[in-house]
Order: C-alpha cells, then sequence, then structure tokens
C-alpha cells in the first residue's frame, strides 16, 4: 500500500494512513475495543494506553527484542521528532546558532540534534528554571527565561547571536511563541513542531517573511516511520543518541493518573508506564 507522498523523498506524509482522528481501523471504519458493550476509540490509531493494541500493519515497525522497550518507546514520537526536526527538516549546518522555545522532551531532543550537527551556539527558552541544568546534559549552552526578563525574547537571542539565530525552533504548542521564533531568526529558518491547545491561527508580520525567514512545520521529524526508526534504534544501541536521559519516571500502570498530574504540573519530561505482567 502506497500513496504519491510515500513514493515522494519530499515528504513523510501518508493520505493512506495519515493521522487518524476517527479512532477507528483504516481497513474497516470500525474500532477493535470496547468496555461494557460500548466502543472505546484507538487515539491516533495507537491506543498505547492498552496492554493489548490493534494496528494497522503500516503502523507496527519491528525492533531488535534485545532492545530495552522502555527506553526505545520515546523513539515512536518525541525524542525521534526533535532528533529529525533539526536533521531532516531544518538541516542543522555546522558552527550556526540555535533557538528553541520549550525544553521538554522534544525541544531536549532538537538540542540534542543541533549539537551532534556541531552547532556552535544552542539557546533554550523555557519559563520552568530547572530545565537549565537538564539542557546542558543535551547541549544547551545559553538559557534564558521570559519570566525573568523585562524586554522581549527575541531581543535577547539577538544579542546573543550577533542579530538573530540561524534556525529557530517552536516546541511548544503556542502559536503566538511562532511568531516570536520568526523574529528571533536572521533570514533564516523557523520550523514550529508544537500542537497547538487552542487558536490554531499564526498571526506574524508580513514583512517577517519578505525579509527572507521560512516558517516549516515538522510532523515525526521528517522521518518514515518503517524505514527510519530501526536506524534510529540502532543509533540508540550504538549510543549515538541520547534517550535515557529523557526518562524522569518509570511508574506502574496504576499510578497513571498520578504520571498525568505530573505532566500537569510541568514536573517531568517523560513517564514511562509500566504494564503489569
Amino acid at each position: 500500500m502506497s500513496c504519491k507522498h510515500c513514493v515522494s523523498s519530499k515528504s513523510n506524509m501518508c493520505q493512506t494512513l495519515g493521522l487518524e482522528r476517527k479512532g477507528v481501523m483504516h481497513s474497516d471504519q470500525t474500532t477493535r475495543f470496547s468496555i461494557g458493550g460500548k466502543p472505546v476509540y484507538h487515539y491516533c490509531a495507537v491506543s498505547s494506553f492498552s496492554e493489548y493494541a490493534v494496528v494497522h500493519s503500516g503502523c507496527a515497525v519491528k525492533v531488535s527484542p534485545t532492545m530495552p522497550m522502555d527506553r526505545i518507546c520515546l523513539l515512536s514520537c518525541g525524542a525521534s521528532a526533535g532528533l529529525g526536526a533539526a536533521w531532516n527538516v531544518a538541516d542543522v549546518s555546522k558552527g550556526s546558532s540555535v533557538v528553541i522555545f520549550g525544553l521538554g522532551t522534544v525541544g531536549l531532543s532538537v538540542a540534542q540534534g543541533a549539537k551532534l550537527r556541531g552547532a556552535s551556539k544552542i539557546i533554550g527558552v523555557d519559563t520552568n528554571p530547572d530545565k537549565q541544568e537538564k539542557g546542558k546534559s543535551f547541549g544547551v549552552t545559553d538559557f534564558i527565561n521570559p519570566a525573568e526578563l523585562h524586554e522581549p525574547v527575541q531581543q535577547v537571542v539577538k544579542r546573543l547571536t550577533d542579530g538573530g539565530a540561524d534556525y529557530s525552533f517552536e516546541c511548544v504548542g503556542d502559536t503566538g511563541v511562532v511568531s516570536t521564533a520568526l523574529q528571533s531568526c536572521s533570514e533564516g529558518l523557523t520550523v514550529t513542531l508544537g500542537v497547538p491547545k487552542a487558536k490554531p491561527e499564526v498571526s506574524a508580520h508580513y514583512g517577517l517573511l519578505l525579509s527572507g525567514r521560512t516558517l516549516k512545520g515538522s510532523l515525526f521529524g521528517g522521518w518514515r516511520p518503517k524505514s527510519d526508526i530501526p536506524l534510529l534504534v540502532e543509533k540508540y544501541a550504538n549510543k549515538e543518541i541520547q534517550v535515557d536521559g529523557l526518562v524522569t519516571h518509570d511508574m506502574p500502570f496504576s499510578d497513571i493518573n498520578k504520571a498525568l498530574e505530573l505532566m500537569l504540573q510541568n514536573r517531568c519530561l517523560r513517564c514511562v508506564i509500566h504494564m503489569p505482567k
């Protein structure tokens, strides 16, 4: 099964198995789960809070059973999304300057990707001061806390980068930050990875684009899951990429609500839920 995107080298999207929002199987448009006779839907075609899941074969990737599943699971989304944004989407160059808005799992992975590409300055922007030390271990060279500033973030970025960063990444999911990220660039590239909770429209002065800046979206870091996830797993096995440091909590399924609370309180990066055996 393939589509024009699958056979193209310019996209990692798929018209057939794209972002499934209906919560049903592609084959027959029904769900495979139920509770008390009522249907339970497949969130994003995955339903990963289930002990067992039914997915389309095109969404299942085989990896070595010797790999620690409680760590490489992060390569199915967050870590891979950030690495791919730096490598595939932005193609960060050696000696360049990078600014990252939001130092969660995705933002830290962008920083790691930029560091591995040889970026000379990697600026992390986050309102959580605890992210400063964590950022250093993933390659962040400078840290900005907007809550402590008396001027726009972009002005600080421009001073640190001699006029503006070569690349900026919006990893928050705030469309207002997209405009700030654009203003932080100097005729460079802004990549947006975050998923907005509300107000999905992006507003920015036309002059920002007219002056040569580029705004580009990124989904799953430009990776093709079937062929690229095994390559990322191999890089993990060879210790070429860092994933373990993104896991801050290992919790049993019975504590899943506690894990969600940690996330809402911004007190974790990734909580890995362990199913009962």
